[in-house]
């Protein structure tokens, strides 16, 4: 699917590669447009390497995945603590190194009036933060929290990072 960008005072074709929930994907292609779409508690991380021009995307629906094994193992991207290890072993092998990566996460919103113990939103920001800490990646932007689902789109050539949610769009 393509789709056009108004960048400036010129057009520019891009291809949209949608990032399915508990989907990953990495592009080298600046072409592209990593778009993936109603992050309610879901969380997206959104990286991109500018020395590489490589750029990539998950889409993570549950914190561990010591919950249901079986399901991490048929998709590891499903949760962060096997998603994450697998966007950056994909991001490496397109010649990404850790310390030229920009991080940008989005999503986690509490979609309905729970308790802080079940609210998956907030678990998953928790979760992604904690992760991330540990290995030593730092956030560069974040849109987390709220209560409204998120669209997020990040063009691979740019490394712009776009969200929207309610009519509002801002850029990461």
């Amino acid at each position: 699917m393509c789709a056009y960008l108004q960048f400036g005072d010129g057009v520019s074709l891009v291809n949209t590669v949608v990032v399915q929930i508990a989907g990953c994907v990495v592009s080298r292609n600046p072409d592209d447009e990593l778009t993936t779409y109603a992050l309610g508690s879901c969380v997206a991380v959104i990286a991109h390497c500018p020395a590489s021009g490589v750029g990539g995307m998950i889409h993570i629906m549950l914190p561990l995945s010591t919950l249901v094994p079986e399901k991490a193992a048929a998709n590891p991207a499903m949760f962060a603590d096997t998603g994450l290890p697998l966007l950056f072993k994909a991001l490496h092998a397109k010649g990404c190194r850790k310390n030229s990566l920009v991080i940008k996460v989005a999503g986690g919103a509490t979609m309905i009036d729970v308790s802080e113990h079940f609210d998956v939103g907030h678990r998953n920001i928790t979760t992604v933060r904690r992760l991330l800490w540990k290995a030593r990646i730092l956030i560069a932007a974040e849109a987390l929290g709220g209560t409204a689902p998120r669209t997020v789109a990040l063009n691979v050539g740019t490394g712009r990072c776009i969200i929207r949610s309610q009519g509002e769009t801002i850029e990461l």
